[in-house]
């Protein structure tokens, strides 16, 4: 594939870069886009943002020293020019397949890799770690953090800018990446401030102005000029960060390397921290993704000719299930308002925002308070869907205890994403949200077996309970299940869908038909085994759980999700409690993080898909004879 690039075939690294000439470099950038839409195209992945940093990431590396000059990426969308120019340009080709590289950042892929992220908001606050560090052990270099602008919704990056402020390190800088996107379209008075302050019909009216009145007072050029600056700096974006102790420079074009790069020598000489505030196009040098960053943000693989996507016949996805579950729920409901921590189209909220507007909140990346924000509308009474994927809800895992559960309060957790997602590693995979939630008092635990279920769940949560609850489903296709309606499930109750004789399966989520397949098989081989789906993690239906020990003493449990305090946990503390004496194997996510791949693989990899479960059950029962 690299032997169709006149440069990039034979680049070996940083260095090759401080000996181009700029159209040599211009050339370069052509080649990174070209290789980064080959590569996407067969596997995916995060081509917008990329997309838009190549000329950023190539001045970095001509300006700095890295791995002694520090480098650190906010999330690691924008990471693919960075692999390819530093050490992974041939390896790029396996981005996020089984046993290739990551699709982001990660500290054990590379030494240029400083630090690895998948969640946003954290590069401020890592890199001021690895300043204070550098000079508490007496080390040379510098320290840069590249932030996007969707990222600077985020509570915690005006944590960290509070922070770097107070302490005034020397050699460190932010740079402030904005292409006026996150994944969604930016929201918030902090994105709106940064996009319209500068561009404003007051700002540009007031600069006429100004011009104008020192045509007239005459000074010298110079304090002309000086003047004008000090005035235009007054109601530029870059007041709230001096406020906060950073040196404000720009904004500048993040698509001239010559002025990225005179500027980048510049600040490197300036007292004090620095915010270097850049524009770039996001999906720039590639047509559908400048006309459509928001889709082409994290992508499948698709024509690159075309723009098309290659879509698989498959049944609807668990997300789009919601997704018309809750427009239809918030129709029968005046009281159900959504919230979504940046993550509408993701959620699949586009049509219920659309639909009701007035009743739709993103908050942009702020998963903190998209939670309190849900209590504090459960507590005038408001019915709140908060809408996170598994893994972003770990970032407010405080305010589900302290300000949700704690106080009792009716808001519906609606978890997308939850057990192994695939492709995008162990940074997104939700395989922690059934233990971590378990824990937590007054809160129900619940995930469908299929997309009706779901729609059930989600009635029953949303209608006919009080406090608490949390529904919880898998990334990518369900099963194909037909749909209609609603109807109530009690809370806690469980269904016996296969009663057997030698062992039972009691399943969670996604894995309940794996069971099914896995049982139909083993009864052509003479061996019962019963299937429950145990949709309820808590509370658990103890009258049933009471019911099969009475029937069975093997019992395996299967869920999408850690074996550490899940679901399987929960089995054995009841029987425990009980003084039950039952054989209990635990399948589920082994106790360590799960790497990148295909999610039917990863699923089979850990044993939780059908033939896995076969393979348990036959071993189990062989050693029980």
């Amino acid at each position: 594939m690299l032997e169709r690039y006149e440069i990039l075939k034979n680049y070996l690294g940083p260095i090759d870069l401080r000996h181009m000439s700029y159209q040599e470099l211009e050339k370069l950038a052509e080649e990174v886009r070209d290789y980064i839409l080959e590569v996407t195209a067969k596997n995916g992945g995060h081509v917008a943002p990329s997309l838009g940093v190549v000329e950023l990431t190539i001045a970095l590396l001509r300006i700095f020293d890295p791995p002694k000059d520090v480098i650190v990426w906010d999330i690691g969308h924008q990471a693919y020019p960075w692999k390819i120019l530093t050490d992974r340009k041939e390896k790029f080709s396996t981005l996020r397949q089984y046993g290739g590289i990551s699709g982001f950042l990660r500290r054990e892929e590379s030494l240029y890799d400083a630090f690895g992220a998948g969640h946003s908001s954290t590069s401020i606050s890592a890199a001021l770690g690895f300043r204070k560090a550098m000079d508490l052990l007496g080390q040379d270099g510098y320290v840069v953090a590249v932030i996007g602008d969707g990222a600077m919704t985020a509570g915690m990056a005006y944590e960290a800018l509070n922070n770097a402020g107070h302490l005034r390190p020397n050699r460190f800088i932010v740079i402030l990446n904005d292409n006026e996107m996150s994944i969604s379209p930016n929201v918030g008075a902090i994105s709106t401030y940064l996009s319209r302050i500068i561009s404003g019909e007051f700002v540009q009216h007031a600069r006429q102005k100004v011009k104008k009145l020192l045509e007239h007072i005459k000074p010298a050029d110079r304090i002309a000029k000086l003047t004008e600056e000090f005035l235009k700096g007054l109601i530029s974006p870059g007041v709230i960060f001096e406020e906060l102790g950073f040196n404000y420079i720009g904004p500048i074009n993040g698509h001239d390397l010559r002025a990225l790069e005179q500027t980048l020598k510049n600040v490197k000489h300036i007292e004090g921290p620095v915010l270097l505030h850049v524009y770039t196009k996001k999906g720039k040098g590639y047509k559908p993704a400048e006309n459509d960053p928001v889709t082409w943000h994290g992508v499948a693989p698709y024509k690159r000719e075309s723009g098309e996507f290659i879509k698989k016949p498959s049944p609807p996805t668990w997300t789009s299930v919601f997704s018309k579950a809750i427009v239809e729920l918030a129709q029968m409901e005046p009281r159900l308002v959504v919230i979504t921590p940046a993550m509408r189209e993701g959620s699949g909220l586009v049509e219920f925002s659309q639909k009701f507007p007035d009743r739709f909140f993103d908050v942009g990346i702020a998963e903190q308070h998209a939670c309190t924000f849900a209590a504090g509308l459960a507590a005038q009474g408001l019915k709140p869907v908060a809408c996170y994927y598994s893994t972003f809800l770990q970032r407010a895992y405080d305010q589900v205890i302290h300000d949700v559960a704690l106080q009792n309060l009716h808001v519906v957790f609606a978890i997308d994403r939850g057990g192994l997602v695939g492709d995008d590693g162990p940074t997104h995979h939700g395989v922690f949200d059934l233990s971590y939630l378990r824990c937590i008092p007054n809160m129900v635990v619940c995930a469908p077996k299929d997309e009706q279920e779901l729609r059930d769940l989600l009635y029953t949560a949303v209608m006919h309970h009080s406090g608490p609850i949390a529904v919880r489903y898998p990334r990518g296709p369900a099963y194909g299940v037909p749909t209609e309606g609603f109807k109530e499930i009690p809370i806690g109750s469980w269904e016996e869908l296969v009663e057997g004789q030698d062992v039972v399966v009691l399943a969670v989520g996604y894995p309940v038909y794996q069971a099914l397949k896995a049982s139909e098989d083993l009864y052509k081989l003479g061996i019962k085994v019963g299937v429950i789906n145990a949709r309820f993690v808590k509370p658990m239906d103890e009258r049933l759980l009471d019911s099969l020990a009475g029937r069975y003493d093997l019992f395996i449990t299967v869920e999408d999700n850690t074996v550490v305090g899940g679901f399987g946990s929960g089995v054995l503390e009841y029987f425990a409690r009980k003084g039950i004496q039952k054989r209990v194997i635990t399948l589920g996510v082994p106790d360590r993080f799960i790497e990148h791949g295909n999610q039917n693989l990863l699923r089979s990899l850990v044993g939780i898909d059908a033939e896995g479960i076969k393979k348990v059950i036959l071993e189990a029962v062989k050693s029980k004879a």
